[in-house]
């Protein structure tokens, strides 16, 4: 859900456009960094799932977990600004069916 000001409240405002548009503009650059850095998270996971050397030490199960705790994060982020599809991401970044299972799981 977004909140935002009724336009009535600034139709009179004569710099209406300057102000709210940078505040937007903020938002908007916080969003973007904030979904790269879920996306960094992931692929930082999936890089450490498919690690033979990292699987054997820490355990294919705690990696899994791990990685679908990130995938997760990522999605919730996504669908914060606006992005509701998540094919095209599990597709692109080659997330293993194994992950999704547990995507959510407590």
């Amino acid at each position: 859900m977004s909140l935002r000001t009724p336009p009535s409240l600034f139709a009179s405002h004569p710099i209406h456009g300057e102000e709210t548009g940078g505040i937007e503009a903020e938002i908007a650059s916080e969003k973007a960094a904030s979904l790269g850095r879920a996306g960094a998270a992931v692929a930082t996971a999936l890089a450490r799932l498919r690690d033979p050397k990292i699987v054997e030490t820490e355990g294919h199960e705690l990696l899994l977990k791990s990685a679908a705790q990130a995938v997760w994060m990522f999605f919730v982020q996504r669908e914060a600004c606006g992005l509701r599809d998540q094919a095209a991401v599990i597709r692109d970044l080659g997330i293993p069916r194994a992950v999704l299972v547990r995507i959510g799981a407590a």
